[in-house]
């Protein structure tokens, strides 16, 4: 059977036509189960950092969310040290791509936000008070660039913001067995217990180049053969808990949740 070049080109017009729409269904069904996975993810995250599931723990949603029923999410004005309660169903907030609008972020400066590459950051941030009882603490979330990627995590303080509980990384691209070992269980077992802020919201936890920890009680032993990647760990810790990022709320957030 012979068919006219017309015929031929609308076939094929309509079958990519076709097609397209198809994929493009597709595409924003999964996005919708990719997000959600997403946030899953990081809520597991924050379980772990805070203790309440241990480490390759894959808690399902429904067990997420009962752990959930005692954490309060809020809303960190970073301008003005304000603490509100976060409201999903009402507020549009998302600091990791908040930063990149012009009228959701600030700029940044000094420093620490130079050696962390911090360039901007969302004005409103969110952190975690967990209220389980026996577990409370308070977990931030943290990001900062290491040798070749940023370094996406949190880090969990008891509620008087003076003792570390415990940090986690759940998205970076640092070489494996060197910058990657941030992730590594031995070296994360190092941070709970350390001393954290003073009561002036001074940071007094640092990580050290690795074998010259001196003071066991706020150092951390760095990498072996990843240095940089080490101390960019500190160098993100010294911006976010500085007044640019955390440190005009943290009064808010003793009280919060004591």
């Amino acid at each position: 059977m012979n068919f006219s070049n017309r015929y031929i080109v609308l076939f094929a017009a309509g079958l990519c036509l076709v097609l397209s729409s198809i994929v493009s269904t597709i595409a924003v069904n999964l996005k919708d189960i990719q997000d959600a996975n997403k946030l899953l993810d990081k809520q597991t995250m924050v379980l772990r950092v805070a203790g309440l599931v241990e480490a390759g723990a894959q808690p399902t949603l429904e067990e997420v969310a009962v752990y959930f029923e005692t954490i309060d999410t809020m809303v960190v004005d970073t301008n003005t040290g304000e603490l509100s309660p976060f409201d999903p169903a009402t507020m549009k907030i998302d600091p990791r791509k908040d930063a990149k609008a012009k009228s959701l972020s600030k700029r940044t400066e000094g420093q620490w936000a130079k050696r962390a590459s911090i360039k901007s950051i969302a004005e409103k941030q969110l952190v975690y008070l967990i209220r389980t009882p026996g577990k409370e603490c308070v977990v931030f979330p943290i990001y900062g660039n290491g040798l070749w990627s940023t370094l996406y995590g949190f880090f969990c303080l008891k509620p008087e913001l003076d003792e570390v509980v415990g940090i986690i990384y759940y998205e970076q691209k640092e070489t494996a067995g060197l910058g990657g070992e941030v992730e590594n269980p031995r070296w994360l077992a190092q941070w709970p217990g350390k001393k954290a802020l003073s009561p002036d919201g001074e940071l007094l936890v640092e990580v050290v180049k690795n074998g010259k920890v001196i003071d066991p009680s706020t150092q951390v032993d760095g990498i072996s053969g990843s240095t940089i990647t080490s101390v960019a760990v500190t160098f993100m810790l010294e911006f976010w808990f500085s007044e640019q990022g955390y440190g005009k709320a943290l009064n808010n957030i003793r009280e919060a949740i004591s």
